[in-house]
């Protein structure tokens, strides 16, 4: 199931079926859902100014996904795929937008769901992450948070794995929430991070506060003034300074049988091999 404006350009196995339909239209969602086994909301909103940039897919779209599902008689599970930033609704109206979209999903409990929060997401194809993994090959690693700050990474592929392991194993799932990661107890720290893409060869660099509340600042009023969507933002930054980001695979791992084997090591190897 595709947005329908992007659906020329979607690119998709030759073993998958597009359906373009928009998360707005009920009976276009509740006649896809009433033909499926499973549902993977993977549907999502990352870049805005304001709160409503969030809703459409966060939160709005959840609610019309649990709608169909309540009209389907033997709804198939849902599996959300929400986001660690929920944990922390507080930082910022994405993180707030994922927390209420969980929110809609906890209030039924007729329904058979999960809900899977990730942490970073990197791979092929990412356009958030490369940018920072590029700048470090060259020797130099930025950060906006401490030195010590503590952040659980996931390869795309892990993630994906995770999801079919789901579909194998949902029944045992059910009205859970896993928060999973590539496996690496405590996190990275930065100088991890760097020392993984290019040992011995980087600098750090922390971002003062100050400056990047100010970039998120000009960030917010150029996109108000040129229309388009902001990923650095005032909330942004309270997501990217805070002093830990961690994940937990044992419920998820115990509950599906599944495990990461994609460490940092050797997701920075592939992704520079692909590129």
């Amino acid at each position: 199931m595709v947005r329908p404006e992007k659906h020329s350009r979607i690119q998709l196995p030759s073993a998958c079926r597009k359906e373009p339909v928009a998360l707005s239209d009920e009976l276009g969602v509740s006649a896809v859902v009433a033909d499926c086994d499973a549902v993977v909301y993977c549907a999502g909103s990352v870049r805005g100014r304001r709160p409503a940039d969030f809703s459409a897919a966060n939160i709005i779209g959840v609610k019309a996904m649990l709608s169909a599902l309540e009209q389907t008689p033997n709804a198939p599970p849902l599996l959300l795929v929400s986001s660690l930033a929920a944990s922390k609704p507080q930082l910022s109206d994405y993180a707030h937008s994922k927390f209420e979209g969980e929110q809609l999903v906890l209030g039924k409990p007729l329904l058979s769901w999960a809900i899977l929060r990730p942490p970073a997401v990197y791979g092929p194809g990412d356009t958030e992450m490369l940018p920072l993994f590029k700048m470090a090959r060259r020797g130099l690693l930025t950060h906006a948070g401490s030195r010590e700050q503590r952040l659980s990474l996931l390869h795309v592929d892990d993630l994906a794995r995770a999801v079919v392991d789901w579909l194998g194993a949902w029944q045992h799932c059910v009205h859970k929430t896993y928060s999973i990661d590539d496996g690496r107890s405590g996190g990275y720290d930065w100088s991890s991070i760097g020392e993984t893409i290019t040992p011995g060869k980087f600098r750090l660099l922390k971002i003062p506060r100050f400056l990047l509340n100010f970039a998120a600042r000009i960030n917010l009023l150029l996109s108000m003034v040129l229309g388009y969507a902001p990923m650095l933002t005032p909330g942004k930054v309270r997501e990217l300074i805070q002093p830990q980001w961690l994940c937990d695979n044992r419920q998820f791992s115990a509950a599906t049988g599944w495990e990461p084997s994609i460490d940092l090591s050797r997701g920075i190897q592939q992704l520079f091999c692909d590129i």
